[in-house]
């Protein structure tokens, strides 16, 4: 592992997707809560927690243990790591429950939002040198009924082969492996990139040491992410696998689909090819 992954520890990365998330999620002005939802939302919750005391006969002891640990995961900044890694996969299935077009799953705590625009065949940014396996991600985007949707944005960001993203760990430039491709008339992209790795959750903070205590693994599986839109249809968030690859059956954050599932192709020049299309629904 490099001196940079090294230097990315859970308070930074959990601070940093603190700040993002309180930049880009609540920016804008908030709607008035509804109270009768938050009401039973509410309610539910801490019943549920109720039950779970009253089942397993929870001690004093393991009270007050949970309640420092739910203080330190606020003091590290990891609320937003908790909350995608292990709620958030679930939020995304009721609320794509009646989606027709292709799949889609968690968004995570690294998206930016104002990535470079990119031509529809493009290179993603990225150093000199970038280490990893070459990879072609070509494919459509079409509307359910199958019309190409020209000057489709696809917003895409990856870990890189360390398993860490620009902007959340120190000495890797601002737009490293992110931008935002604008499909061409008739839907088409060809983005050459580098295949991702798999990485850790960061485990130094209150999320390791749940991890730890529970006997859990804390591994993602390598990952593509994407943000696919078009006018007049609903946004497509995703992130795509890699058949074969460690922890595909086993991701901590329980977003991997079979649907979501790549297999490239080798092909010359050690270039790995894939062809994935998109299918939007209508607004």
């Amino acid at each position: 592992m490099t001196d940079t992954t090294l230097k990315a520890t859970a308070a930074a990365s959990g601070a940093s997707a603190t700040e993002r998330f309180l930049t880009d999620k609540t920016g804008s002005p908030s709607r008035t809560a509804d109270t009768a939802r938050v009401n039973t939302l509410a309610t539910a919750v801490i019943t549920a927690v109720h039950d779970v005391i009253r089942t397993h006969r929870a001690t004093y002891e393991e009270y007050n243990a949970l309640k420092s640990w739910l203080i330190s995961v606020g003091q590290d900044g990891e609320w937003p790591l908790f909350l995608d890694v292990w709620i958030e996969h679930v939020v995304e299935e009721v609320a794509a429950a009646d989606r027709k077009g292709s799949k889609g799953t968690i968004e995570g705590p690294y998206y930016v939002p104002g990535a470079p625009a990119l031509p529809g065949t493009a290179a993603l940014p990225m150093r000199d040198g970038e280490p990893g396996t070459p990879l072609l991600f070509q494919g459509q985007v079409t509307s359910a009924s199958g019309e190409p949707l020209p000057g489709a944005l696809l917003e895409m960001w990856q870990a890189d082969d360390d398993g860490l993203y620009a902007q959340f760990a120190p000495g890797i430039p601002e737009w490293n492996l992110r931008g935002t491709v604008v499909a061409d008339d008739q839907g088409g992209f060809a983005v050459t990139t580098v295949q991702p790795a798999p990485y850790q959750i960061p485990t130094d903070g209150s999320c390791g040491r749940l991890v730890a205590a529970a006997g859990w693994h804390p591994w993602r599986p390598a990952h593509l992410h994407l943000k696919v839109s078009a006018p007049g249809h609903e946004t497509l968030t995703t992130q795509l696998y890699f058949k074969g690859g460690a922890y595909v059956d086993d991701d901590v954050a329980s977003a991997v689909k079979p649907e979501l599932v790549l297999d490239p192709t080798p092909s010359a020049g050690g270039v790995a090819e894939v062809t994935y299309d998109f299918v939007l629904d209508k607004a």
